[in-house]
């Protein structure tokens, strides 16, 4: 270490009151290291209203993994993470197969039709992956889609058996046509309806989103706007006359940055205030909540990943600023159904080298800076952010770390879910983080993060105890030394308190450095299974901390690593 290095470790020890210490590297650098300390202020006295548990939403496309052994245990592990009941939303519910599980893909075998054309309804799959989330204690996000084979207008050929590498374009198949009878089709999501309440109770389904398919605008829908618009109004008609307290809503397009996705949402808007209803001829169809997409868009630069969180965020933005346009429905429940850093979960990086982010802390720092600004964009436009789903799960049976963006691989966690575990010990109330570091949301949003790196932090607090969560992240992922971090808290009632320090970096919480040191095992052994487990679980650096506070003021100094982050734990009685 050179002697500037000491200096700046030397002064932040003594700045500090709770001194938490992690040497820097001494790697070739690719950035040069801070001059001083970040100085992070955050104030527990001035609250910014609830911290609403956002990040638990969670989704997949392939329905059939929830309840396999693996995606049974991933899912276990996500509901324990949470004070709160985990939303889950999944594709292809209403898919006609035999419920084989595979990329992309998923089937219930819902509804099928006898040599008469009449309606055979089989609710036993569909069952089964819900049963799965409600033992959990967690919510299905129920989506109405896409369509059976007896009930397509187009059904030949369709199912596809796509996989990584192949054509994207070639998965829509007849499933995505829109219905031969709208009355059949309102039929089957009325006795779905029904059918739900009688199994699980009026006051656990009148605790479910009702929403209707997945990205109309693009190919998953192989109607017009227009036609969707009707499948619509047919569907939440029905959803309203099975159980009129019902909460439904849509569209789930794409990100509205882009023309396309933006020109459907405004229709489908409009139509929700001033439309002609298909069903009931009156004006206007009933609307619960308001889903859209949102998503990033990773490249290879020079060898290395270069992320994109500013396409996310303009996405996410633009999406906000769509509905407070409608002064009836700006208050209404907003659910980003899916907001993640790229477009496909299911595209390795073996054969999508730019994914290359998805197995190390990458993800993590992305995901901790990115959900911190989806609070800042909503109180900025002045609406309801119920939701961000993190579009990810995991894919049974696949070679360990393929690249998938998954948070397990073979029922081990892996780093990203590690910040979700972070989120889940937040307390209470959203506090201020003092602006004047070097990213707000407004510049992440205009520019990325491009230039100095994004050192920031989110924080809460109750009676009891606080939380601030830490970030060094940076769009190009290439070696960096460790940035000096000194988190100054304000407004702590006691004369002292106990400091957890929990960390996602190289050596923390980080089964993908254990398993790279493994030798990269293609079938571990027992004995690393249960090494690699462990290594997948949120970790502390060190024992618990005592600290003194002044004046209700302590500073807690560590040294943070590029793509790390750090929850600081502070309880007091």
């Amino acid at each position: 270490m050179n002697q500037r290095k000491n200096n700046i470790w030397s002064t932040l020890t003594a700045l500090s009151l709770g001194t938490f210490s992690l040497l820097p590297t001494t790697d070739c650098l690719a950035q040069p290291a801070p001059d001083k300390p970040v100085q992070i202020e955050v104030d527990l006295a001035k609250s910014k209203g609830p911290l609403k548990p956002i990040w638990a939403w969670f989704g997949y496309d392939e329905p059939n993994y929830t309840y396999m052994k693996d995606g049974k245990k991933l899912l276990t592990e996500i509901s324990k993470l949470s004070k709160v009941p985990v939303n889950v939303r999944v594709h292809s519910l209403l898919v006609t197969g035999d419920g084989e599980a595979a990329l992309k893909w998923g089937s219930t075998n819902a509804y099928t039709e006898d040599a008469k054309g009449n309606p055979i309804y089989n609710w036993t799959i569909v069952d089964k992956i819900f049963d799965t989330f409600i033992e959990r204690g967690m919510k299905p996000i129920a989506q109405i889609g896409f369509m059976p084979e007896a009930l397509s207008t187009n059904p030949q050929p369709y199912r596809h058996h796509w996989k990584p590498g192949d054509n994207y374009n070639d998965i829509y198949l007849g499933w995505a046509y829109p219905p031969k009878d709208y009355n059949k089709w309102s039929e089957l999501v009325y006795q779905w309806v029904k059918h739900s309440v009688a199994k699980y109770g009026q006051k656990e389904v009148e605790s479910w989103y009702w929403e209707l398919w997945n990205e109309p605008n693009i190919s998953y829908w192989k109607g017009t706007t227009e036609e969707y618009i009707k499948l619509y109004d047919y569907t939440a008609d029905a959803v309203k006359r099975a159980l009129p307290t019902a909460k439904v809503g849509g569209p789930e397009v794409t990100g509205p940055g882009n023309k396309g996705a933006f020109t459907f949402f405004k229709a489908f808007m409009e139509h929700i205030v001033n439309g002609k209803n298909a069903v009931t001829g009156k004006t206007g169809a009933p609307l619960d909540f308001i889903t859209f997409h949102a998503k990033g868009a990773p490249k290879l630069v020079d060898g290395h990943v270069q992320m994109n969180m500013g396409t996310q965020l303009r996405d996410i933005d633009q999406g906000f600023s769509v509905v407070a346009s409608y002064p009836s429905l700006k208050n209404l429940p907003i659910i980003i159904g899916e907001s993640d850093p790229e477009g496909c979960a299911a595209c390795s990086e073996d054969f999508s080298p730019q994914n290359a982010y998805r197995n190390g802390t990458m993800y993590s720092s992305y995901t901790a800076a990115s959900f911190a600004r989806k609070y800042d964009l909503a109180q900025s436009r002045g609406v309801n952010l119920a939701g961000a789903v993190t579009w990810a799960f995991e894919f049974e049976n696949q070679p360990w770390f393929r690249g998938f963006r998954d948070l397990a691989t073979n029922g081990v966690d892996k780093p990203v879910l590690n910040v979700f575990r972070m989120f889940g010990m937040m307390p209470g109330d959203r506090v201020e983080v003092k602006s004047g570091l070097a990213y707000d949301y407004a510049r992440v949003r205009d520019e990325s993060v491009r230039a100095e790196p994004d050192i920031n932090a989110l924080a809460s607090k109750d009676t009891k105890s606080a939380a601030v969560m830490v970030w060094n992240y940076h769009d190009d992922n290439v070696p960096a030394p460790d940035a000096p971090v000194s988190v100054a808290l304000k407004g702590i009632p006691a004369k002292t308190a106990t400091v957890q320090h929990y960390r996602i970096d190289q050596k923390f919480s980080n089964s993908y450095e254990v398993w790279k040191k493994m030798g990269s095992p293609k079938a571990p052994t027992a004995s690393q299974i249960t090494e690699l487990e462990k290594a997948g679980q949120l970790q502390m650096m060190a024992a618990p901390e005592q600290v003194r506070v002044t004046n209700g003021e302590a500073t807690l100094s560590f040294a943070l690593p590029r793509q790390g982050v750090s929850l600081l734990k502070v309880t007091w009685k």
